[in-house]
């Protein structure tokens, strides 16, 4: 019998389709108003400016759905295992995927340079208000790029990949269509959003590759991590 933590191939969907279409209401509700505001900047948490309002309601928003995915999964009796697949043995292991994310890193940057120049999207000034403008803002922005980290793959290269796979019956089309939602689901970025779908899919392939999400979550933290940190110090 296969091992029902193989995340390689298409399955039967952990949770019905109304679990998901709850699932991508709320990613889309939150991608259509950063898309409408250029960012969060109405987000206006007590005692908070705009940015650290709108790091505090993306962290929310990111564990909501990481909570709405455990229970389905706990609904079945089922763990997070099931959607992060092959976990660390050893020191070797962490190591090892930890090269593999940095690795996709430097194919994903130049990738998605390249074709933001290609298609002629220009760089939103919308991202720059966005990073971090102080040391507590950098440390908060860290905490938003890792529960991202944990979150986003959880949700999109392994619920929504699993749901999209099983449904349709085609490893390849859940690839695709969580890397579509992917790109949706980052309404700030505008018409680059199309941009973000090819680094969803780049993720979707680690994914199956190395039957785990867990060389994407230390790719995604870490470029999330560097982006904001490079940022603070450039800006200052």
């Amino acid at each position: 019998m296969k091992d029902i933590r193989d995340i390689s191939g298409p399955k039967r969907p952990v949770a019905p389709w109304w679990h998901t279409a709850v699932v991508l209401l709320i990613v889309g509700g939150g991608s259509l108003a950063s898309f409408y505001q250029h960012g969060l900047p109405n987000a206006n948490l007590p005692g908070m400016g705009s940015r650290l309002s709108g790091y505090f309601t993306v962290i929310v928003e990111e564990w909501v759905l990481v909570l709405l995915v455990w229970l389905a999964l706990h609904h079945r009796g089922l763990s997070f295992d099931e959607l992060v697949g092959r976990r660390w043995q050893s020191a070797k292991d962490f190591f090892w995927d930890l090269g593999l994310g940095i690795a996709l890193i430097i194919v994903v940057v130049p990738t998605v340079s390249g074709l933001m120049h290609l298609l002629r999207f220009h760089s939103d000034k919308t991202l720059a208000t966005l990073t971090p403008k102080t040391i507590f803002e950098v440390v908060v922005w860290l905490v938003l790029s890792w529960s991202a980290a944990f979150g986003e793959e959880l949700v999109f290269r392994g619920y929504l990949m699993r749901q999209f796979g099983g449904w349709t019956g085609s490893r390849v089309l859940g690839v695709v269509l969580q890397g579509v939602a992917f790109g949706l689901a980052h309404g700030y970025y505008g018409k680059a959003m199309l941009v973000i779908m090819v680094h969803g899919c780049l993720l979707g392939v680690m994914a199956v590759w190395r039957n785990s999400l867990l060389p994407g979550m230390l790719s995604h933290g870490v470029q999330d991590s560097l982006g904001g940190i490079v940022a603070f110090i450039w800006g200052g």
